[in-house]
């Protein structure tokens, strides 16, 4: 009898720190959670967008929609999620269409865990 092995993969994000500290002080608590709300919504937006660009074969418009993840995320501190969809730029600048795959595939997976990781941390005094 044929045993399968499903595959779960997961991804350990990292939050820059410093980054967020650097965006309470300098734009207060209230000013500062409503730039991560709003970078959250729209990394969010843009995530489902570029899904169905990939899906769809659209690879100039995923192309420019994974690159503004790229600013908003470091904005934030998102540091996995901005070096992923840099990453997965760089598989469409370089035509690796099977590079391409396995890396959105991971930006997905890394966009799902970086958003939780900083919803979670609004409850937490940085």
């Amino acid at each position: 009898m044929e045993q399968l092995t499903t595959l779960m993969p997961s991804e350990h994000v990292r939050l820059d720190a410093e980054r967020l500290e650097v965006l309470y002080n300098k734009l207060g608590e209230d000013g500062a959670d409503d730039v991560l709300c709003r970078a959250m919504e729209e990394m969010a937006i843009r995530i489902k967008q570029s899904e169905k660009l990939y899906r769809a074969g659209s690879v100039k418009e995923l192309r420019k929609t994974v690159h503004s993840l790229v600013a908003i995320a470091d904005q934030i501190g998102m540091q996995t999620l901005a070096r992923v969809s840099g990453d997965v730029v760089n598989c469409i600048d370089s035509g690796d269409w099977v590079a391409l795959g396995a890396t959105f595939s991971r930006l997905v997976r890394s966009s799902d865990q970086s958003l939780t990781a900083i919803w979670d941390l609004q409850d937490v005094t940085v």
